[in-house]
């Protein structure tokens, strides 16, 4: 039988472990963790399918993020053992390019985010930091790559990040950037949880230590920044947690719950561009990706300006002088308007005071 057309030859996987297999059975049947029964979460009743992922290449869609220049796109890429690939989804699901990544290595790609390179321009990040048998790696890697400006099939050179955890090697499957400090945080795959956070400023040479600054939800499959950076969110394969986050860019108190659809084997979540909801995926062929509504106390504060002394507020960018046209030109009316009130005045009092000297002459 010739190749599918759409499907590119792939080495030879391993074999996966016992736990992989297992996971899909866990989720339909519920875990028993500690003595208690995690069940899986009933469908919330104002979720939707945003899109549904129909490119017969994405069978494992282990990581999600929402693009920073294209409007409409998601970032998505495969679990491990394949091509080290980025595909880029529009909103009808439909893969509209490939991005290949040059450099990389797809050994157990797991999570995935939009931040910044060095020079604040948009980057996607992929965290190679699954580890199926609980510390077999000394390292674990973050491949970056820039967001480029037009969306087409290509082969982008990755910059390679080497991580380390300040308490040895351990399954993790996600990963989230900050969007206010561009730092990135990774969550532990373990009954016992944490978050742990890298270094301010990455370095491409030797390694880049991990350190736990907050605890984290059992069996973490994805995570993500909202898009603010006011909140953040950890997802399992039973539901998500959003939690608030503090000053120094960690997460801090828990706000409410999110209720994840029932899902083949649910490991990616990523806030809308709006911030007002997130959207999950799971492994899988030909798999609905769903829009979940946030509570009410985790969306967005409103964007206002100060109390103009009238008690008052306004939208920010909405006062009653317009700042710029719809083509971003600055509008200069209440500038000139001004200008000429002002001149129109200072020649009424020079008009006034010529005319008081010749009446003395």
């Amino acid at each position: 039988m010739p190749p599918h057309p759409f499907r590119p030859a792939r080495p030879a996987r391993p074999s996966r472990p016992p736990r992989l297999r297992r996971r899909a059975s866990l989720v339909a049947a519920g875990a028993v963790i500690g003595g208690a029964v995690f069940a899986p979460a009933a469908a919330a009743d104002e979720d939707e399918v945003a899109f549904r992922i129909g490119d017969p290449r994405i069978t494992e869609s282990s990581g999600l993020a929402v693009s920073a220049r294209h409007d409409g796109v998601v970032y998505t890429h495969n679990d491990s053992g394949g091509v080290p690939q980025i595909f880029a989804l529009g909103p009808d699901g439909r893969t509209r390019a490939v991005l290949t990544i040059g450099g990389a290595r797809a050994r157990d790609w797991e999570a995935m985010a939009v931040g910044e390179d060095e020079r604040g321009r948009p980057a996607i990040f992929v965290a190679d930091i699954g580890d199926n048998l609980g510390g077999a790696w000394p390292h674990v890697t973050l491949y970056r790559v820039p967001e480029p400006r037009t969306l087409r099939s290509r082969t982008l050179t990755a910059t390679e990040f080497r991580l380390r955890y300040e308490d040895g090697p351990r399954n993790a499957e996600a990963m989230m950037i900050n969007p206010r400090t561009n730092r990135v945080y990774v969550v532990s795959k373990l009954f016992g949880g944490k978050v742990y956070e890298a270094p301010a400023n990455l370095r491409t040479s030797g390694y880049n230590t991990l350190r736990k600054v907050a605890d984290a939800p059992a069996i973490a499959t994805g995570a993500a920044f909202s898009p603010d950076g006011r909140t953040c969110v950890i997802r399992t394969y039973f539901g998500a947690t959003v939690y608030e986050v503090g000053a120094d860019g960690r997460p801090g108190e828990r706000i409410g719950s999110v209720p994840i659809p029932r899902q083949e084997q649910g490991e990616a979540i990523t806030y809308t561009a709006d911030g007002r909801s997130v959207l999950v995926s799971s492994e899988g062929a030909d798999q609905p990706v769903h829009r979940v509504p946030l509570p009410e106390e985790a969306l967005p504060a409103p964007e206002r300006t100060p109390d103009d002394g009238s008690g008052n507020t306004q939208q920010e960018g909405q006062g009653a002088e317009k700042v710029a046209d719809e083509d971003g030109r600055r509008d200069a009316s209440g500038p000139r308007l001004g200008l000429f009130l002002a001149l129109a005045i200072a020649g009424t009092l020079g008009y006034g005071w010529w005319r008081s000297r010749r009446g003395r002459t």
